[in-house]
């Protein structure tokens, strides 16, 4: 009888929880859009930023998030996932291997605004890059990269050793299980970690006031990697901080509510193609 009491109050108690969170949740985006979406327009989307009018729109701002999260991806996911397989599948348990998983894990905690700083230092100052998307793009690639380092490695070892040894079995190269039979069985956590970084690089600040700057170029879109590349979440803390505008209010509140989508919308786009692929695979399975 205790035992079915106890067991009652557990799931009571978790299910209360679970509610909690999702509440919790629900409000932050009800309190987010609700204040945003009003303020959002096509010239609000479309339009450059005023400096002492009212009326400026985030359309340079709007490019530059998703042309620096593209370029970051472009840099950290072959680095990443191939760091990965390489201690999952090919390193030897010994202290390298053991000093570079360590290593991954600690990078993995550190600050972004260390990050900021150790892309200032390369980047701006060393390299002479300046404040750039390129800059900015670079640095948010080693933020990423220690996530999909240990998001690879973990996926790869949750696949069953029943994989490895029936493809080898059939005359398969090493290279060939991995190409053909890991990375596939391991598709949605890969896609996973891939939608976590990507959510994380949209919605950072501290790196980019670093490297890429708090302005725009003069031409929208600018595909010119050494030009200023300030992003949504950038304009948005120097529009509350900074900005002389007489609606700062209100084009903050907009570029939030638009940010919470963008990055929502784009959970989306990744995680439903994984899903459908996953579903089709377990479907081919049995």
């Amino acid at each position: 009888m205790n035992a079915k009491l106890t067991n009652k109050l557990a799931t009571v108690m978790f299910w209360a929880i679970g509610f909690g969170i999702l509440s919790i949740l629900a409000w932050f985006l009800w309190h987010i859009l609700s204040a945003g979406l009003p303020h959002i327009s096509w010239n609000f989307l479309t339009r450059k930023p005023e400096e002492m009018i009212a009326g400026g729109g985030i359309g340079p701002q709007l490019f530059n998030s998703f042309y620096i999260l593209f370029l970051s991806l472009l840099f950290s996911i072959p680095f990443g996932i191939g760091a990965g397989i390489w201690l999952a599948e090919y390193a030897r348990k010994n202290w390298f291997t053991d000093l570079v998983r360590l290593a991954t894990e600690m990078l993995a905690s550190v600050p972004s605004i260390v990050f900021g700083l150790f892309g200032l230092l390369v980047f701006v100052t060393t390299l002479h890059l300046g404040y750039s998307i390129i800059g900015g793009a670079l640095t948010l690639s080693l933020l990423n990269l220690p996530v999909l380092v240990r998001v690879t490695e973990e996926t790869l070892r949750a696949v069953p050793d029943s994989y490895r040894e029936a493809s080898l079995a059939l005359g398969a190269t090493k290279w060939q299980t991995i190409r053909k039979v890991l990375l596939p069985s391991a598709l949605p956590g890969l896609v996973t970690g891939v939608t976590l970084v990507a959510g994380r690089a949209l919605g950072e600040s501290a790196i980019l006031i670093f490297t890429a700057g708090v302005s725009v170029s003069r031409f929208a879109p600018d595909l010119n990697l050494f030009a200023s590349g300030e992003t949504l979440s950038v304009h948005l803390w120097y529009v509350r901080s900074e900005g002389l505008v007489p609606d700062a209010t209100q084009i903050a509140e907009g570029t939030a509510a638009l940010l919470v989508l963008v990055v929502l919308i784009l959970n989306l786009l990744i995680a439903l193609p994984s899903r459908l692929y996953q579903r089709k695979m377990a479907g081919k399975s049995s």
